[in-house]
């Protein structure tokens, strides 16, 4: 007899559990083939701007088919290198994904603003403030960014699994791969080098192209090589500054016709910002950008070039006794134009409107308008943590007052520094009633806006600037019954405006365009030509002359008769228009001028 067992169901506990069907893996991939995978996106995906670049190039040097393709593998090569450096286990996940939202924030920029990321760039970058960051901050650029970045990271951290590193396998064949990388690089540069070689001479630019190793490269440059570097000596200059005979009773005051030589000079000195000169109503400019000027009769230098492309470059060039070329290759750090006026015995104060004056200030008085200002004023003339220029001349007083209020009144310097005309922001340095143009640009983004739309609104900013040099001006005015009174205005660097795609400022100074350099140059003598002997006139006859940031140090020193053996006379724009016995700095004229050395 057969028995028949049935089994009995099995609980829930006991019965198997069902297989879910797996929706996504990821995908195993060494770290390896990872990054070459990178690197491949690197230079197919963000080298738009390097390949555009050869494009516009081809008239000049045209690249075969076989030539493009082996400029893309050794670009490819070069980048898989730097993503195997960074391809340690804890490292290559972070590292790749900074890299890649580092490479395409800079295309980005080099797309839509014509920018090299070159060491000047890397430098502004660094320097750059929470509200002109903010301001760069677009939805252009934060979708470009999930397009080009977002896109590699998300299939980095979820679309793939990174096998974990075998030592004795990996290892060899990681370095087959970067040798056959390294190989690849140098055989194939040593191949392009006659093709390339003329246009990397001719257009150094485009080695600033190169995504994302020229960010890479500069920022190593700014960062790691003063670490290396031995920090410059500081050199005193101001050891023999001393006041002239102006400020002497008498002195050859007796011998002039202006009766009142004998008050102390009060001069105010106006560092503009980003002001292309032919865009200067007083230089010919179609558009009257400057009406308010004009009408108070200043003197405008018509053909001034500037130290550099951008703030950092510039400021502190043009307040140093060394010129431009000697101020780039110094073995030392020197005091600056600030410091002798200072030590002369002069009272000095510089009062910033925009992201600080990059140590020129450093010894002397100095403050920051939003932090000086009322409530009241900065309400007025503040909106979203930038502040328009005219609420520095509501400052002039109480800065006056500050720095006099020790009793030293032999003369004053009050320095003010612009945020002018400052990009690509435009739209908010100019207030209503200096909207002369319209319609204007009143986004971020340039490239956005009509080439029509961004001139205007450049201009808007020129017609406020124009607007706070003329009330400075009348405030001097009304200090004319205390002091011998004068006002110069010298922007830091000029603007490109979309002239061959390129926007803003702060490109190589070798290849930058004259409307980054050529920048405006304006006095108003008020009483102080006169108080140094200056004919007027002559000056007047004298401003088609070539001129830089080199001439600013000593024609400031000329002008309020400081002596110093930094002076150099053959620099000084006045110096020619003075009459003979007004020998201001006749030591320097008589013993020959001596400069501290740069070099040794």
């Amino acid at each position: 007899m057969i028995e028949l067992h049935t089994s009995s169901p099995l609980s829930p506990d006991t019965q198997p559990a069902a297989r879910r069907p797996q929706r996504f893996a990821p995908y195993p991939v060494s770290a390896r083939w990872m990054a070459l995978v990178l690197a491949l996106w690197c230079t197919l995906g963000l080298n738009q701007a390097w390949w555009r670049k050869l494009s516009a190039l081809a008239s000049e040097q045209s690249l075969s088919n076989w030539e493009m393709v082996l400029t893309a593998l050794v670009l490819t090569s070069a980048t898989y290198l730097w993503f195997m450096l960074l391809s340690w286990p804890k490292l290559r996940r972070i590292g790749w994904s900074i890299t890649l939202i580092t490479a395409a924030s800079a295309q980005y920029f080099m797309l839509n603003y014509g920018i090299v990321m070159d060491s000047s760039m890397v430098r502004n970058t660094l320097q750059t403030n929470t509200s002109e960051g903010l301001a760069l901050m677009t939805s252009g650029l934060l979708l470009h960014v999930l397009l080009y970045a977002g896109l590699p990271i998300a299939v980095l951290h979820a679309g793939i699994q990174l096998k974990p590193t075998q030592w004795r396998k990996d290892v060899w064949r990681s370095a087959l791969l970067v040798t056959a990388s390294l190989a690849m690089m140098i055989g194939g540069g040593l191949l392009l080098y006659k093709p390339m070689a003329p246009l990397v001479r001719n257009h150094t630019e485009i080695r600033y192209l190169i995504n994302p190793l020229a960010s890479i490269v500069s920022f190593s440059s700014v960062t790691l090589k003063p670490l290396f570097k031995r920090e410059l000596t500081f050199q005193h200059i101001s050891g023999d500054a001393k006041l002239g005979s102006t400020y002497q009773a008498g002195g050859f005051a007796a011998t002039s016709t202006h009766s009142q030589a004998n008050k102390p000079p009060l001069l105010i000195l106006i560092v503009g910002e980003t002001t292309r000169a032919d865009h200067f109503g007083l230089n010919g400019y179609p558009r009257n950008t400057t009406p308010e000027m004009e009408a108070r009769h200043v003197i405008n230098w018509r053909n001034v070039q500037s130290c550099g492309t951008n703030t950092l470059a510039s400021v502190p060039c043009m307040f140093s006794h060394l010129g431009k070329q000697d101020f780039e290759s110094r073995k030392f750090e020197y005091e600056n134009l600030l410091d002798v006026l200072h030590a002369a015995g002069l009272n000095v104060d510089w009062l910033d409107n925009q992201a600080g004056c990059k140590g020129v200030c450093n010894r002397i008085s100095h403050a920051q308008t939003d932090q000086v200002a009322s409530p009241s004023a900065i309400h007025r003339w503040c909106k979203d943590s930038e502040c328009l220029d005219q609420l520095m001349v509501e400052l002039l007083d109480d800065r006056l007052h500050t720095v006099t209020s020790d009793g030293n009144n032999q003369g004053t310097v009050l320095v003010l520094h612009q945020m002018g005309s400052h990009g690509p922001a435009y739209y908010r340095r100019s207030s209503a009633p200096s909207k002369h143009f319209q319609p204007e640009c009143t986004t971020h983004v340039t490239s956005d806006c009509s080439r029509s739309q961004l001139v205007n609104v450049y201009d808007n900013s020129m017609v406020e600037t124009d607007l706070f040099v003329a009330r400075t001006i009348d405030w001097l005015k009304n200090q004319q019954d205390k002091y011998d009174t004068g006002l110069i205005y010298l922007s830091d660097h000029g603007e490109s405006l979309g002239e061959n795609g390129l926007y803003l400022h702060g490109l190589p100074y070798v290849i930058a365009p004259d409307a980054q350099k050529h920048v405006p140059w304006v006095m108003w003598p008020g009483s102080l030509l006169a108080r140094t002997q200056v004919n007027e006139a002559c000056v007047r006859q004298n401003t088609d002359q070539a001129l830089t940031h080199d001439n600013f140090y000593h024609t400031v020193m000329g002008l309020l008769d400081v002596h110093s053996s930094s002076y150099n006379s053959a620099l000084d724009v006045l110096q020619s228009c003075r009459t003979p016995n007004a020998n201001l700095q006749a030591h320097d004229q008589s013993a020959g001028h001596r400069k501290p050395s740069s070099t040794s």
